[in-house]
């Protein structure tokens, strides 16, 4: 039976993890922190259990949502699921109705409010030009050169692509990977008609994955160890793996964040390359901003976007998890936000609700959450590293490791299950 390592208790170590178990492989988990999740995480927020950042999945997220099922989480219960509805504080609107894959992209795009007969027709030749051309790009751009080489009007960018194009890769569309954005939306509206479809989570995000994973483990004899910072791994002479004090092991599957992945790989010398690339990697923060009001206070929608300004998204936690009044407002990449302190950017969060919200009182009390290196940069061309290292035994897992998507959960969740075949020859069976 061999024994795996598995460095980090993000997603990806955790989908790692539960693939190795399952099939009876003895696995351990080392986490430095004191709580499962990583960059997706449960935060305690005024004695309540909440998240680090707001992550929307979409019905794509197939790997997600059928190892969430695998380790006990009841995702109908877990998640709020939505045919593909944006709307946006100043008017638009788009709905898709429950027509097979692409004509419910067409009828939602027909249906848009706040959008002219020649903006829809514009966002429809763009997507059948996608579709022509296999969501495949001659050369890699950003997204914004994309949008402009296929003449999308300023209304169309700001309203539908730009929105979508953050909330999915994290990156703003000027710097954003064209190819990646493509490879979400072939994904979300090629194929099944749920694969475009909201999962907005009800529950916490240690409730929604972690948590399960982590009893799941254990469950089949695996170890997950919390506050177990690994500093050093070795290869010993006989072929195994050494990590800090807790034995040998057959391999070392390192599914923490970039930076540190570089500093423990960075030892060996085959792989100094790789500790440059991965100490390389640019990142975009993830700003969430609570803001507890009176019980009474809702959102139109349980989702709410914005098309400029400091805030992105707006969700109404009582809608979603019971927690009336509470919104969490989530402001995603880089901007000008940065340089607001949390007092500043609270206000500014405050006054675009009331664009949606007429009399909003003030909150009873605010917390601002700044991910800072909450995604990797999805740029056109980046270079992201395999799974597989040049030494023998020792894989990588992440969100940012060579993938058709960006930095996301789903992203996440198939590293994990890559390198774990990888680790042992085992592949997650169907549930």
């Amino acid at each position: 039976m061999n024994r795996v390592a598995v460095i980090g208790g993000g997603w990806a170590g955790l989908a790692a993890a539960v693939v190795l178990a399952e099939s009876g492989t003895r696995v351990q988990v080392f986490e430095a922190a004191r709580q499962l999740g990583g960059r997706a995480r449960r935060v305690e927020v005024e004695g309540r259990a909440l998240d680090n950042g707001q992550h929307i999945l979409v019905g794509a997220y197939r790997d997600t949502l059928r190892l969430m099922r695998r380790v006990g989480v009841d995702v109908d219960r877990a998640m709020l699921r939505l045919p593909l509805e944006l709307r946006l504080a100043g008017g638009f609107r788009m709905r898709a109705p429950r027509w097979p894959a692409p004509l419910h992209l067409a009828g939602a795009l027909a249906g848009a409010r706040g959008l002219a007969f020649g903006e829809k027709w514009a966002a429809l030749r763009f997507m059948r030009s996608l579709r022509r051309s296999g969501y495949r790009l001659a050369a890699d751009v950003a997204v914004a050169d994309l949008l402009a080489r296929h003449r999308q009007p300023e209304a169309v960018r700001a309203r539908l692509w730009e929105p979508l194009c953050v909330a999915a890769l994290n990156t703003p569309s000027r710097a954003a990977s064209a190819q990646v954005f493509a490879n979400v939306l072939r994904d979300t509206f090629e194929g099944d008609r749920s694969a475009s479809d909201l999962l907005l989570p009800r529950a916490d995000l240690g409730a929604l994955f972690p948590d399960a994973a982590a009893a799941f483990i254990r469950e089949r004899a695996g170890v997950v160890a919390l506050g177990e910072p690994v500093r050093t791994i070795a290869r010993a002479g006989d072929g195994f793996w050494t990590v800090e004090n807790a034995g040998q092991f057959d391999a070392v599957i390192v599914a923490c964040a970039p930076q540190h992945a570089a500093a423990l790989v960075g030892n060996l010398e085959p792989l100094a390359p790789l500790a440059a690339q991965l100490s390389a990697l640019r990142f975009e923060p993830i700003y969430t901003c609570y803001l507890q009001y009176p019980e009474s206070v809702t959102l139109p929608f349980p989702m709410i976007g914005f098309e400029s300004g400091a805030v992105h998204w707006a969700f109404d936690r009582g809608a979603l998890s019971g927690h009336s009044g509470l919104v969490a407002a989530v402001t995603s990449a880089s901007g000008p936000h940065e340089d607001a302190g949390h007092a500043a950017f609270t206000r500014l969060v405050h006054d675009a609700l009331r664009t949606v919200v007429p009399d909003l009182p003030s909150p009873r009390w605010a917390r601002v959450i700044a991910e800072r290196r909450a995604t990797f940069a999805c740029t056109p061309g980046l270079h992201r590293p395999a799974n597989e290292t040049a030494v023998s035994g020792l894989l990588l897992a992440g969100d940012y490791t060579a993938s058709d998507y960006p930095g996301t959960l789903e992203s996440a969740v198939r590293s994990g299950i890559r390198a774990a075949a990888l680790a042992a020859d085992v592949e997650l069976t169907p549930a």
